[in-house]
């Protein structure tokens, strides 16, 4: 697929106007208000086996929106006793947490590691999920990107952001972590996660973020009919008239509102040729990265001209590795 979106010297200019909403901050102040009401962030603590010598695993289950119980696995380097900096990672689109002996690079890496399990979803790729979703019976389609899309109260993406606010806040109740030294880190859907994290949470030690999904939403609806764009696109293609509520909706969850609050410092990746999330989303929000916050944290953009939704790949982990070293493990 040849490159589709603005050219690079286009994108690295790239600073839309986006439309927030007025009330923005105040719905999410009272969402995560609500949310860390329900009480301690962890609910049950509990080891598993997981066929590993070198890596030690713990199933988690913690509050999330509305207090809802959300899995994560929790691994550790074995035999490490001092407290270490931790990695939230949230998972792409359609995916669960999997099987805890899947994802290994940042316990490898000597970090602890929490990968939180997405609500509603885990049944499209991979080896599933553990989560439910409650809330499911709003207006909307069958797929995550359009449940309760039609009222911001109502969506998936705001119960699914709050859980990944929370994820943080339970990383830092286990033992074994330092609380002072953790970071997002998220591709896809999962870079859209992270971003919003990076937005909520103003003390996060720093992001890493690749080919975020829930960036410069308009635009994206206007240049792919991928999922999961495209499914928000099939519904509006039946629901016609639909469109100013579902703008409505979609604005509140906008990762480029989320980056101009963000604190940490920040390291994207992109593919140039991406049509699953298109790379004028993720310039939009590293050019307008921490801009609402009146700071000046470091941040770098890796671009990979002839890759799509795969950016980077391992390329971009190892950058990642190297790039985050020197951050948490001062």
């Amino acid at each position: 697929m040849p490159a589709f979106d603005l050219s690079p010297a286009e994108l690295e200019r790239h600073r839309p106007d986006i439309e927030e909403p007025a009330d923005f901050d105040a719905f999410w102040e009272r969402t995560l208000e609500e949310a860390s009401a329900e009480g301690d962030p962890l609910v049950s603590v509990r080891p598993v086996e997981n066929g590993l010598r070198l890596t030690e695993t713990w199933d988690v289950t913690f509050r999330g929106f509305a207090g809802d119980p959300v899995r994560a696995w929790f691994s550790l380097p074995a035999g490490m006793a001092e407290p270490l900096p931790a990695v939230v990672e949230f998972a792409g689109y359609g995916r669960g947490r999997g099987l805890p002996h899947e994802r290994l690079t940042w316990v490898n890496a000597g970090y602890a590691h929490l990968l939180m399990d997405n609500r509603g979803q885990g049944d499209q790729y991979g080896c599933g999920g553990d989560t439910r979703d409650p809330h499911t019976m709003a207006p909307g389609g069958p797929g995550p990107a359009v449940r309760g899309l039609l009222d911001p109260g109502d969506y998936h993406y705001r119960r699914l952001i709050t859980d990944a606010v929370r994820a943080v806040a339970a990383v830092r109740a286990l033992p074994g972590v330092d609380a002072g030294r953790v970071a997002a880190v998220g591709n896809s859907q999962g870079g859209g996660l992270a971003l919003a994290v990076a937005g909520l949470v103003p003390d996060l030690a720093a992001l890493l973020v690749t080919a975020p999904l829930l960036c410069g939403i308009h635009r994206a609806l206007d240049l792919t009919d991928v999922p999961p764009y495209g499914e928000i696109t099939a519904y509006l293609a039946v629901h016609r008239g639909a469109e100013e509520a579902a703008y409505r909706t979609l604005s509140y969850v906008e990762g480029v509102s989320f980056a101009r609050r963000a604190h940490a410092p920040a390291h994207f990746g992109v593919g140039l040729r991406d049509t699953v999330c298109p790379p004028s989303g993720a310039y939009a929000a590293f050019n307008r990265y921490a801009e609402r916050t009146g700071g000046d944290p470091a941040k770098v953009l890796h671009a990979y001209p002839f890759n799509g939704h795969e950016g980077g790949d391992a390329v971009h982990v190892r950058r990642q590795l190297d790039w985050l070293g020197p951050l948490l493990d001062g």
